[in-house]
């Protein structure tokens, strides 16, 4: 996302965007431009598997599954388009209904206080459903359908929004923020995280499970194990933990997964913001890595009232972030396990498909200005009979980074300790390192350096990968040509990955770009949609996405907001295949400040869970916006009552499937 960790996106944006790596290997900006020379066309070419013991995930297989008939407008999706606006509160397609289903502080646990925000402390909100909720994931509990477990990310926290009385952060830039005491961070480090809540469809409508036997919350102080390769290693040892074994909560976690054998795969990425002391970087043993995954960025003040966030002090604890998380809802006395062969980066999400053989492949963005897209495919092969045998599955398996070449081919490059630059005399002394130090192996072995990847998705009918490209606004005017005039890129785009035979486990794929985003009218732009994209259908700034149970593709955006596109951000139902490859139409707009997250389906397509953040963050003109003049207080519209980021439930009034006729 453009701002996580950061109260006002436009500040956090510019912030995150200037990027952290120093390598000379290729951008795909450069990529396209070779490929596209050639070219004077861009040619055309089920949700993540729903998990429980009882659900069996997709397999990918060569070959393609006939698409289901075209509408009359050329695409799949069959719903009467939103007219995009920008305004204090959201908006559905009409015929359908988007009701709030959770909102910040509202009870998870079966003891939770009513949510007061003049009252409100870390006991209460770790007992609460914690703020800005990212990747949702929907686990059925029964054969209908009509009960289960959502799993929510909650990402970071927008303390000007969540806290009375509080000024505006002090200066444009990360720093000492005074008026923040030891309460206020307490409460911040208890609405990050995530939470599990049961809930059930009565009379066509979701509601929560009071008092499940699932309900759980996890904040920045659950102990979680470190798994896999990393577990123990020299880099992951602290002054709290001198073993390297275990760990003190999980930072900033954005997208996600679910796996067949149902767990929630939750996702860290801007873990730098909560660290400090810039002084300390100068003589740390670690200063290169420490500079290439942007810590310290000192942003928040948790360092000044506990230890670990201080690299002087702690100077390993940093390692111990940025990792997907695996976790049991099904049992809420389970021990997270951060599973370290997956790599550390700033982790958008973990798109995921079991392969042809058996084993299981997962995808990933590293969300930053030219960062990379990497892929994990484990050693071993899924149970879906038993999932007790998978339960270790992630922590053997090969991760490698992607090589996107001129000619529309690409290659996966594995980072593998004693593999060509992954040796010791080049500062990779074992296979722990090289995983602690991802980004630094991936420039080493040349890695294409992507436009900030974002949420990656399969879709299991076509076997095709669809990697989100949030944007690059560094890119220079000067990098262009006519086949490529994206400098800088402001409004991102979507690239489409075919694995070779339909193998993900192949050394080769192909790939082919979507669509490039941003308003098809305005010439310097450059973008390129299907021209039957109506003029509220173009989007910019992909982020989320999802691959329904048809194999369509539904995009979220964040970014939208203000003069960067003039329209909130929201979901569109993009179409991959056909002669509407590549139309785009509206169906959901967030309220006014805020980021569309989510989406996910039920199995049956007849629900669409939506994730709203920090509605209300920027007033007109580009202000802070703080807990006293927010720019909507959404869902409540209440006075005293703060806007509050929240999860809906979009249904279609009198029942049915999403965009089906």
């Amino acid at each position: 996302m453009d701002h996580k960790g950061c109260p006002v996106s436009v500040l956090a944006e510019e912030e995150e965007d200037r990027g952290s790596n120093p390598s000379l290997n290729a951008t795909l900006g450069d990529v396209i431009a070779q490929r596209l020379s050639r070219r004077d066309v861009m040619r055309g070419a089920l949700a993540v598997s729903v998990a429980s013991a009882a659900i069996t995930a997709a397999v990918s297989t060569p070959g393609e599954v006939a698409a289901a008939p075209a509408t009359a407008s050329g695409t799949r999706f069959d719903f009467p388009e939103l007219a995009v606006v920008e305004d204090e509160t959201h908006h559905v397609a009409e015929g359908y209904d988007a009701d709030v289903l959770m909102r910040w502080g509202d009870g998870v646990l079966a003891d939770a206080p009513t949510f007061d925000p003049a009252k409100h402390s870390g006991e209460a909100q770790a007992q609460q459903f914690g703020y800005n909720n990212d990747f949702i994931g929907f686990i059925p509990l029964d054969e209908s359908g009509a009960r289960g477990l959502l799993v929510v990310n909650h990402e970071y926290t927008n303390e000007e929004l969540m806290f009375p009385g509080l000024p505006p952060r002090p200066g444009d830039a990360p720093g000492l923020f005074p008026a923040i005491t030891y309460r206020h961070v307490a409460i911040e480090m208890m609405a990050h995280g995530g939470s599990v809540i049961e809930i059930v469809k009565q009379d066509g409508k979701w509601q929560v499970v009071p008092g499940s036997r699932y309900a759980r919350r996890i904040t920045a102080e659950t102990p979680m194990d470190i798994a896999g390769p990393a577990r123990g290693h020299s880099l992951m040892k602290t002054s709290a933990d001198p073993a390297g074994e275990r760990v003190l909560g999980m930072l900033n976690n954005c997208a996600g997964g679910l796996t067949p054998w149902g767990t929630w795969l939750t996702c860290e990425e801007n873990v730098n913001y909560y660290f400090w002391n810039d002084q300390a970087v100068e003589t740390h043993p670690e200063r290169a890595a420490l500079q290439r995954y942007g810590i310290p960025k000192g942003w928040y003040q948790w360092a000044r009232f506990h230890r670990r966030f201080d690299v002087g002090l702690e100077p390993n604890e940093s390692n111990r972030f940025g990792w997907v998380v695996e976790i049991d809802p099904f049992d809420p006395a389970s021990v997270p396990k951060k599973r370290t062969a997956l790599g550390r980066f700033k982790h958008e999400g973990a798109g995921s498909i079991i392969n042809g053989d058996g084993r299981y492949v997962i995808y990933q963005g590293d969300d930053e200005r030219f960062d990379y897209l990497y892929r994990f495919i484990t050693d071993g092969t899924v149970d879906i009979a038993d999932r007790t045998k998978s339960r270790d599955l992630l922590d053997q398996g090969v991760l490698s980074v992607a090589r996107f070449e001129s000619d529309g081919t690409g290659r996966w490059l594995p980072l593998v300790h004693g593999k060509g630059p992954l040796r010791p005399e080049l500062g990779f002394a074992d296979q722990g390192e090289v995983l602690i130090h991802t980004r630094l192996a991936a420039d080493a072995v040349g890695a294409t350096k992507m436009d900030r990847p974002e949420d990656v998705e399969v879709n299991p009918t076509t076997g095709k990968v669809y990697a989100m490209l949030t944007n690059n606004s560094k890119r220079k005017v000067e990098d262009t040509d006519p086949a490529n005039p994206r400098g800088p890129n402001k409004f991102g785009h979507i690239i489409e990955i075919t694995p070779d035979d339909g193998d993900h486990a192949a050394e080769a794929f192909r790939w082919e770009i979507l669509v490039k985003c941003g308003d098809p009218s305005v010439a310097e732009v450059g973008a390129a949609f299907n021209p039957a994209t109506s003029e509220n259908g173009w989007f910019g700034m992909p982020d989320n996405c999802v691959v329904d149970a048809d194999g369509r593709l539904w995009v979220a955006t964040d970014g939208n907001s203000g003069a960067k596109t003039g329209r909130a951000d929201g979901v569109w139902g993009v179409e991959t295949e056909g002669a509407g490859r590549g139309t785009s139409q509206c169906f959901f707009q967030v309220p006014r400040g805020a980021e569309m997250c989510g989406p996910f389906f039920t199995p049956d397509m007849e629900t669409m869970f939506l994730a709203v953040q920090h509605p209300g963050e920027t007033v007109s003109g580009g202000d802070r916006a703080t807990f006293e003049n927010p720019s909507t207080r959404w869902p409540d519209f209440a006075e005293g009552m703060p806007p509050r980021p929240s999860i809906l439930a979009v249904t279609r009034k009198g029942g049915g499937k999403i965009a089906k006729s």
